[in-house]
């Protein structure tokens, strides 16, 4: 990773949708070298894909919690695993403290987010879990700028 490599990141964070000549032609490089850098940092796995940012509240998601989860037994990767493979889940953590798992989630209704809470409950080795529903979101961009 150079410079040169650091500013096309940053240029795909912001667009990801330009061509390699578009971007060649902002960072006065050939087109040919622009498509090696890309090719090489996906092959490095530093860029592991591509996608569209959304405005999740426009598909009906207004409700956003992040969702403390404690477990039993050290079956916290099991756990993790599990709600991972939520539809609505859009971030799992293993963090420290006194919380061993944060997820972040999104839900249309109360009712969804009821449930949810419910079913990781019922998770074996789940030992209990901490909700906090997010009243007003400022920032939601994981792009590094």
């Amino acid at each position: 990773m150079d410079k040169t490599d650091m500013r096309i990141l940053r240029h795909l964070m912001m667009d990801g949708r330009q061509s390699a000549r578009q971007l060649a032609l902002r960072l006065d490089m050939s087109t040919v070298t622009m498509s090696a850098r890309i090719k090489k940092l996906e092959k490095e796995g530093i860029i592991s894909g591509y996608a569209a940012m959304i405005n999740h509240e426009k598909l009906g998601y207004c409700l956003t919690a992040i969702i403390e989860v404690v477990a039993k037994n050290d079956k916290m990767l099991q756990i993790e695993d599990r709600i991972a493979k939520f539809e609505n889940v859009c971030g799992v953590y293993d963090v420290t403290g006194t919380t061993d798992t944060m997820i972040v989630a999104k839900f249309k209704t109360r009712d969804d987010l009821s449930k949810f809470v419910k079913t990781l409950g019922a998770i074996p080795n789940v030992k209990n879990t901490i909700t906090h529903v997010v009243l007003n979101t400022i920032k939601e961009d994981f792009r590094m700028t």
